[in-house]
């Protein structure tokens, strides 16, 4: 049995990447500043934690550590979006942005990274998105973390090969609350189009991307990003979404 960290696993990608790790016999811990739906709450192990406060990340891995060893696995997925054009930012938005989905990915990965180190193996895993290969409107500040994130996978990757793999996945459009939230029936329709699958994924397709990277199958794939959006990003058009760039919140499960 792992012990595998979630963060931002109350919904979303996030959910259903702890149930699919749970699902197989592994013990998961969630890192959310939310609980999770009570159904998730007997297989989840939930620790109130905001990632971008890096000495409560600290805290959770330590004491995940001394509960039930590890962590073998890690899955940094904690992140939040605003809808709004580069006009509308503001400077305490982007900077939010910013602290939970690049930030915090980096300070769970520098927490968990030191323990598997000492250990002598593990896997850090972290949700970027297709967002950051290329421009999406109305999302620059998200967009620029999720490009980030690539970095960061490919630098751990370097640094703590071959003891410690880090590896990303890339979602397109996912059918998730975040998604549900910031766009209407016409604009998630308008997303179908511009997918060669015709649809958006469903968050237990991308956990599965998760639970592969985490096995042994993947034993030979570090510093990588694995892409999971239906072929939307494999020819030259992209979705270019509404006009008005309004703005919108999201959560911290992505």
């Amino acid at each position: 049995m792992r012990t595998v960290i979630v963060s931002g696993a109350s919904s979303g990608i996030g959910l259903a990447t702890a149930e699919r790790f749970a699902e197989a016999g592994d013990l998961v811990v969630n890192l959310d500043l939310v609980p999770p739906a009570p159904a998730a709450a007997r297989t989840v192990q939930w620790k109130k934690v905001d990632v971008a406060d890096w000495a409560a990340v600290r805290s959770a891995v330590a004491e995940t550590a001394a509960e039930h060893g590890g962590p073998d696995v890690v899955v940094a997925n904690a992140g939040i979006s605003v809808r709004h054009g580069v006009l509308e930012l503001t400077e305490a938005d982007a900077r939010r942005v910013v602290d939970v989905n690049l930030l915090g990915v980096l300070g769970l990965w520098r927490y968990a990274a030191e323990r598997m180190m000492a250990n002598g193996g593990g896997v850090l895993l972290a949700t970027a998105s297709v967002n950051g290969a290329r421009g999406y409107p109305f999302y620059a500040d998200y967009n620029a973390t999720k490009a980030g994130i690539v970095a960061l996978c490919q630098t751990f990757a370097l640094e703590l090969s071959p003891v410690v793999r880090a590896a990303c996945v890339s979602p397109g459009a996912v059918l998730t609350p975040m998604q549900q939230a910031e766009y209407s029936e016409e604009m998630l329709e308008e997303v179908n189009r511009a997918i060669p699958a015709g649809r958006h994924a469903d968050p237990t397709e991308i956990a599965e991307a998760f639970f592969f990277l985490a096995s042994d199958r993947a034993a030979f794939l570090t510093g990588q990003e694995l892409v999971v959006d239906g072929g939307e990003t494999a020819g030259a058009t992209t979705a270019i979404l509404g006009t008005g760039g309004r703005s919108q919140r999201g959560s911290q499960g992505s």
